[in-house]
C-alpha cells in the first residue's frame, strides 16, 4: 500500500478516485482523473520546499540500495563480513555488471518493513559494517574495478558497542583511505546522507545526490534540539543548513544533480533508477581518460578546496 505525505493529500484523494474508476471501468472517468493527476502532481512537485524535499529523502517508498542494485546489477554477488568481527547487514556491498562495465557496489540498506528494518538496523551501520566497506573497497582497488557508492543513512549507530568497537576509527578509516583509492569511484546520495554515516562511503571521484536527497552533518532534528532547544523547529533548521541537492551543488560540495521523475523517485522507481543507471555509466567512462595516480591526485585536489572561501 502506498504511503503519502502530508502535503501528497491532494495526490492521495485522485489515486483513490482513480483506482476506483478502474474498478468500475469508467473509462471516461480514468482519463479524466489521469489528467487531474498529471496537473497536481506538477503543481505539487515543482516547488518544493527544502522541508518538503527532507521529507521525500525519507519517503518509505523511496528506492533503496537494494532496490538499484536489483533493478542495474546483472550477474549480481553479494560479499559479507569484515573479516574481524561479523557481517553487518547495514551496508551491502555486490560485484557484478552494470551496462556491460564490471562494477563494485556498496550501498547503505534502511530494509523494509518492521522484520527487516531491524535486520538492517534501520540503515544505521555499526563499524563492521564500514570496514566491510573498507576491505571490499580494497579488493576492487586490487583489481583496478569501478566502486559505486550508494548513500542513504540517518547516520552511523551510536549504540554502546559500536563504540566499544570503534564506530569512531572506522568511519576516519574510511575518509582516510577512500581519499587515496586508486581505481575510479562514483558516491551518489540516493536518500539521506546523514553525518559520519554518510561520509565514510561518500568519499569519491565523483560525488552526485538524487534531486529530492538530503547531506547534512546531523540531522534537522538535531540541529534544532541543539540550537533552539527545541526539537519541531525542525523545518527552520532544514533551510537554513542548506542540506539539499541544489544548495550543495551551487556551493561545490558536490559535484552533480542527478533528475528524478516529475513525481519524484518514491512514485516512479523504474525512470529514477534509469537515471542514476545512465549517470554511473556516463561518469565511469568520464573518469577512465585519467591512471590511477592522476585520480587520485584530482580526488585529493577536490577534497582540500572544501570549505575554501576567499573575503
Amino acid at each position: 500500500m502506498a504511503s503519502y505525505l502530508d502535503f501528497e493529500k491532494n495526490i492521495q484523494q485522485i489515486d483513490e478516485d482513480l483506482a476506483n474508476a478502474k474498478i468500475k471501468g469508467d473509462d471516461e472517468a480514468v482519463k479524466i482523473l489521469e489528467k487531474n493527476l498529471e496537473k497536481e502532481t506538477q503543481k505539487v512537485y515543482k516547488n518544493l520546499s527544502d522541508y518538503q524535499r527532507l521529507q521525500l529523502a525519507r519517503h518509505p517508498d523511496r528506492p533503496y540500495a537494494l532496490d538499484y542494485i536489483q533493478a542495474i546489477l546483472t550477474d549480481a554477488y553479494e560479499i559479507h563480513g569484515d573479516r574481524t568481527f561479523r557481517d553487518d547487514p547495514a551496508i551491502v556491498c555486490y560485484a557484478g555488471y552494470i551496462g556491460g562495465k564490471k562494477v563494485i557496489v556498496i550501498g547503505e540498506q534502511k530494509g523494509r518493513g518492521t522484520k527487516d528494518k531491524l535486520h538492517r538496523n534501520f540503515g544505521m551501520p555499526h563499524p563492521e559494517g564500514y570496514r566491510k566497506a573498507l576491505r571490499v573497497a580494497k579488493m576492487a582497488e586490487k583489481f583496478d574495478i569501478p566502486i559505486l557508492f550508494l548513500v542513504d543513512t540517518p547516520g552511523a549507530y551510536p549504540g554502546v558497542g559500536a563504540e566499544e568497537r570503534g564506530q569512531s576509527e572506522a568511519i576516519a578509516r574510511n575518509l582516510y583511505e577512500l581519499s587515496s583509492l586508486k581505481t575510479i569511484t562514483i558516491a551518489v546520495v540516493i536518500g539521506e546522507g546523514g553525518s559520519g554515516g554518510a561520509l565514510a562511503i561518500g568519499v569519491a571521484d565523483k560525488l552526485a545526490m538524487m534531486k529530492n536527497s538530503v547531506f547534512s552533518v546531523i540531522s534537522p532534528e538535531g540541529c534544532a534540539a541543539i540550537l533552539w532547544n527545541d526539537p519541531s523547529k525542525c523545518e527552520a533548521a532544514t533551510k537554513a543548513m542548506k542540506v539539499t541537492a541544489d544548495d550543495l551543488k551551487n556551493q561545490g560540495l558536490i559535484d552533480d544533480v542527478i533528475e528524478e521523475p516529475m513525481s519524484g523517485a518514491h512514485r516512479d522507481k523504474e525512470n529514477a533508477i534509469k537515471n542514476l543507471s545512465d549517470y554511473v555509466l556516463k561518469a565511469i567512462e568520464e573518469l577512465e581518460q585519467y591512471d590511477k595516480r592522476e585520480l587520485a591526485a584530482l580526488r585529493m585536489q577536490k577534497i582540500f578546496k572544501f570549505g575554501a572561501f576567499s573575503e
